[in-house]
C-alpha cells in the first residue's frame, strides 16, 4: 500500500462503483453482525456483560468508513461508505431500522477523523490504526449519550472502551490492511491512473 497519495481527489465513475459494492457487502456482513451480537447479548447477560456484545463486534459494524478509505483514498470516502453500507444494513431488514443512519454517520465520521489527521496523505497502517482510535474515541462519546455508558462504573467504562478500541483495530486496521493487500494484488486498486 503506497504512504502517500499521487493522486487527486476527483471521484471517478469507477470510484463511485467501487464504493457501492463494498458498501453493499458492507451492509450484508453489518445485518450477519446484527444476529451475532443478539446471541453473544444473550451470551453475556448472565455474567452481567452485555454491554461488552457491542464494543466486541463494533469493529466490523465500522469496518466500511475505513476500508473505503483506505481503497479509494480520497476526502469523503469513510464517511460515505459507512453511511451506504449502514442504509444496506437498514433497507434489508436490520434490527435498528433507520436509526442504523445515525449510526452510520457517528461511525463514519470517526473513521474520516482518523484520515483527516494525517491530511489525506498517508494510507498505512499508521493511519489504518489512528483511524481506529478517531473512531473508538467518536462512537464511545456517542455511546456514552445515547446508550447510558456513563452510568456504568468507571472501571466498565475503561474496560468497554479497551474492548472497543482492540476490536476496532483488528477489524478496521488489521483486517481492512489485509483485505486491501489482497485487492492490490488482483490489480483492482490499480492507482496508476486514478
Amino acid at each position: 500500500m503506497q504512504q502517500k497519495a499521487a493522486h487527486s481527489n476527483r471521484w471517478h465513475l469507477r470510484d463511485v462503483i467501487l464504493i457501492t459494492i463494498t458498501s453493499i457487502f458492507m451492509g450484508i456482513i453489518f445485518f450477519v453482525t446484527g444476529f451475532l451480537y443478539n446471541g453473544l447479548t444473550l451470551a453475556l447477560t448472565p455474567l452481567g456483560m452485555a454491554p461488552f456484545a457491542n464494543d466486541i463486534l463494533l469493529g466490523l459494524w465500522t469496518m466500511a468508513g475505513s476500508l473505503a478509505a483506505f481503497m479509494l483514498q480520497k476526502v469523503g470516502a469513510a464517511t460515505i461508505g459507512e453511511l451506504l453500507a449502514s442504509a444496506v444494513e437498514a433497507i434489508i431488514g436490520g434490527q435498528w431500522g433507520p436509526s442504523t443512519l445515525i449510526s452510520g454517520f457517528v461511525q463514519g465520521f470517526g473513521s474520516e477523523l482518523g484520515f483527516t489527521f494525517t491530511l489525506y496523505r498517508r494510507y498505512d497502517m499508521a493511519s489504518l490504526s489512528l483511524s481506529a482510535l478517531t473512531t473508538a474515541i467518536v462512537t464511545f462519546a456517542w455511546d456514552l449519550v445515547r446508550s447510558g455508558y456513563a452510568a456504568y462504573h468507571p472501571w466498565m467504562i475503561v474496560a468497554l472502551f479497551i474492548t472497543r478500541f482492540i476490536s476496532m483495530w483488528v477489524f478496521g486496521a488489521l483486517l481492512v490492511s489485509a483485505v486491501t493487500k489482497l485487492l492490490d494484488r488482483s490489480h483492482l486498486l490499480d492507482r496508476r491512473h486514478a
